[in-house]
């Protein structure tokens, strides 16, 4: 590399050429100007000599090329006025010629060159021959690079080409291709060779250095790909052979992957299809360090846009069997680049499979193989820890569910679940997200058990530990993951109850072994499908009349399924969850008039309640859902139904707080009073909660005296007094206008004490409990005349 003093070096160099172009520039426009062809031809190649220099890097000598490329210009606009005066052209091309050294020579010949040209006293074809032979004379790889590339840049608008103004006919054709191949071919020579000029230790330097000038050479093929009269056939037959001839045979590992790359941009997409074979063929003889992958994945993806973009163009696809030879091509390839990284294998056949979904996609059988070709290679390295790799696959495996968009055709490929066996836990869990998230978008029902199993194969990598490593997991992104596969639960439906039941526990199989972390997202959604299921059969059952039932599936043997579910819950243990499902089985069981199977659900959630809920507001919220759950069943005979109201009441009066117990000892009274239930109507037991309410509610008020030394809020009372007044419109007996009068006012006594604490709240509850009692009167009728005995 160039150390500082020798980058201040190069600059001067870089000052000298610069300031000695420049002055013979000044001679030479001077000499312009008085139409002194002699001086002007003089001067420009004095210029012209500062380009033999050797001492600039390419960057540098490439601004001194252009400075000369600048002047060059205006003395060809000279030359041409020239001929316009009488000069003759030809006279002009032998006069260049007697310039004393050979690369201003050069220079100047390419200038008249293109005078020549334009003038038509030549054939163009006769005058570019003679050019492109006479650059042989400068062999050192710089100033042969600039030179041709002059050459290129001042003939491109003069090729003999169809419908050019230059001889353009079908045989002057052969002769621009001819010219521009000759001037790539020695360009891209020059540009290989410039690796072995300098010290070995600066071999790093020069590859940067030539990567910088790789346009030069590129813009041939460029030319190349914008001749109209270079068609398919001739493509086929000259162009493409002689560029991969050059880029075979260069042996050149920078050139190589540049011109291949080149050739895939710039010749048309159909030519490319046509000539798959060829350039394929080329592949394998590039060298070792070519990164072939690259090159094949980009003409892939070229040649998937082209099958994109009309449906048209697909039977050229089936005509050349592009598949088979793209498929051969990669197995090529990868067997000769043994020291291929796996993320460069997957890569291809990502590519190929990319490839394969836009041209064959009816054609499951040739992405089966794809994937099968990787497995193959997979399995030689086993697990993937190589992100580059573990991408790839995930790009793979995306490809035929953004591609069908059905979840059901990637569970038809026989190797898909074989290559997410590669992946790590990570991974597989982000392909399980993917597999998810499109099962999602799409809506997709997924409707048997062989399809559910096949499924919560592929998404394992989010129902169970594959490697250990859960408490790595960051909470947000493991909540967000358990939701996915919930919401997935939801999407399993099958109408026939005995397949549904399959599904539900091929389900249960898998997410049971999920841990004990995972179960409270996974367990509650499957025990609601399996719930929907139950009231699905009863509502056929119903329907069915005296019809035969299926004897493989009914209620009790789903409720079985449920309990199982539910235990693993209450064991992990997740109480105030178990509790809850208990109650919601209870009540399903009930509707299809199971007394035994209800009961014994609402048994273990008193169980869980007893033993595993001891946090005091848990009890209080799972208090509520019991009572609330027990009044709304009525399948229980009265023995049973005693024992359980029992409880509930024991429960409610045993809770730690007392305002809490109040609450939830007046809730209890709705056991004993069910409207639709004329069996359930005791209007002395319901009294007795009350009652029992009012002395705890007193027990608060004396309780804030005795601490606080004031009696707290009437709230309570207010809230009993609502109770007393259901009950009242609903009939009970035992609840009396007498009673009610006198809660009324007790609750009026304590508002008005001057130990009372002021409540906004309870003075606007009770406020609007009077407004309703005289709202009540006002209606008059039966109703008015029940309430007008109560004053307010």
């Amino acid at each position: 590399m160039i150390g500082d003093g020798g980058v201040d070096e190069e600059e001067k160099y870089l000052a000298a050429g610069i300031a000695g172009l420049q002055q013979n520039a000044f001679y030479m426009h001077r000499a312009l100007d008085s139409n002194n062809l002699k001086d002007a031809l003089k001067y420009s190649a004095q210029m012209l000599s500062e380009l033999r220099t050797s001492r600039l890097s390419p960057h540098k000598y490439y601004e001194l090329y252009m400075r000369a490329f600048d002047e060059l210009r205006k003395l060809e606009m000279f030359f041409r006025e020239e001929t316009k005066r009488g000069c003759s052209t030809i006279e002009l091309y032998e006069l260049v010629q007697h310039a004393g050294n050979i690369l201003p020579r050069l220079y100047l010949l390419c200038t008249v060159g293109s005078v020549y040209i334009r003038s038509k006293e030549a054939p163009a074809k006769d005058v570019l021959k003679d050019l492109v032979e006479m650059c042989r004379g400068i062999q050192h790889p710089l100033r042969g690079l600039f030179l041709r590339s002059y050459l290129s840049q001042v003939s491109r608008d003069k090729l003999p080409d169809i419908g050019s103004e230059y001889e353009g006919d079908a045989d002057t054709v052969s002769d621009a291709v001819e010219f521009v191949l000759q001037n790539f071919t020695e360009m891209n020579k020059l540009w290989v060779r410039m690796q072995h000029q300098g010290p070995a230790r600066e071999k790093e330097k020069r590859e940067k250095e030539r990567s910088e000038l790789r346009d030069l050479v590129g813009k041939n093929l460029h030319v190349l790909g914008q001749i109209e009269g270079v068609d398919l056939d001739l493509y086929k037959d000259i162009v493409l052979p002689r560029i991969l001839e050059q880029v075979v045979n260069c042996k050149d590992e920078l050139a190589q992957y540049y011109l291949m790359d080149c050739i895939i941009q710039v010749f048309p997409d159909d030519y490319h299809l046509q000539t798959l074979e060829t350039i394929l063929g080329a592949c394998p003889q590039l060298q070792p360090s070519v990164d072939i992958k690259t090159i094949l994945s980009r003409l892939m993806e070229r040649l998937s846009n082209y099958a994109a973009s009309s449906a048209e163009v697909l039977p050229e696809f089936f005509q050349v069997e592009a598949f088979a030879k793209l498929n051969s091509a990669i197995g090529k390839v990868i067997e000769a680049q043994v020291d291929m990284p796996i993320d460069g294998v997957v890569t291809l056949y990502s590519s190929l499979l990319t490839f394969t979904l836009h041209v064959h996609h009816d054609r499951l059988d040739y992405v089966d193989q794809i994937l099968g070709a990787c497995v193959g290679k997979l399995s030689v390295v086993g697990k993937l820890e190589d992100s580059k790799a573990t991408k790839q696959i995930v790009a793979l495996l995306s490809a035929p569910l953004e591609k069908y968009n059905d979840i059901d055709t990637a569970l038809k490929l026989t190797n898909y679940p074989r290559v997410l066996e590669f992946l790590d836990q990570g991974t597989n869990k982000v392909m399980a997200n993917v597999i998810i998230q499109t099962i999602m978008k799409n809506k997709t029902c997924i409707s048997s058990a062989d399809k559910v199993e096949a499924l919560f194969e592929l998404i394992k990598g989010l129902i169970k530990d594959l490697d250990g490593n859960l408490d790595e997991v960051d909470d947000e992104d493991f909540n967000e993951e358990q939701n996915a596969v919930a919401r997935l639960i939801q999407m399993l439906y099958n109408d026939d109850p005995k397949e549904m039941l399959k599904i539900i526990c091929t389900v249960k199989k898998h997410i049971m072994v999920g841990g004990a972390k995972r179960l409270p997202f996974t367990v509650p959604p499957l025990i609601f499908c399996s719930l929907k299921l139950v009231r699905r059969l009863q509502s056929q059952e119903e329907n069915a009349g005296e019809e035969e039932e299926d004897a493989s599936v009914t209620p009790k043997k789903i409720f079985q399924i449920l309990n199982q579910m539910i235990e693993a819950l209450s064991v992990i243990p997740v109480p105030e969850l178990a509790l809850r499902l208990y109650l919601q089985c209870a009540e399903a069981a009930n509707d299809c008039d199971l007394e035994p199977v209800a009961y014994e659900f609402f048994t273990q959630a008193y169980i869980l309640y007893e033993e595993e809920i001891s946090d005091s507001k848990a009890q209080v919220t799972a208090i509520h859902l019991i009572i609330g759950s027990l009044q709304r069943l009525h399948v229980f005979g009265v023995e049973n139904r005693d024992t359980l109201t029992h409880k509930a009441t024991g429960y409610s009066a045993k809770l730690l707080k007392k305002p809490e117990q109040c609450r939830a000892v007046y809730a209890c009274s709705h056991l004993f009073w069910v409207d639709d239930q004329d069996s359930i109507k005791d209007g002395e037991r319901v009294m007795f909660c009350l009652k029992r309410a009012l002395r705890i509610a007193n027990a608060v008020q004396q309780m804030a005296t005795a601490t606080r030394g004031s009696s707290g809020s009437v709230m309570l009372f207010i809230e009993i007094l609502n109770k007393y007044l259901y009950f009242f419109e609903k009939g009970n007996p035992q609840v009396t206008v007498a009673s009610i009068q006198g809660l009324i006012e007790l609750i009026t006594t304590e508002m008005q004490s001057d130990n009372t604490t002021s409540d906004p709240a309870a003075d606007a509850f009770f406020a609007s409990t009077m407004r309703y009692i005289q709202f009540q009167k006002d209606k008059g009728g039966a109703v008015g005349e029940k309430y007008e005995p109560i004053k307010t």
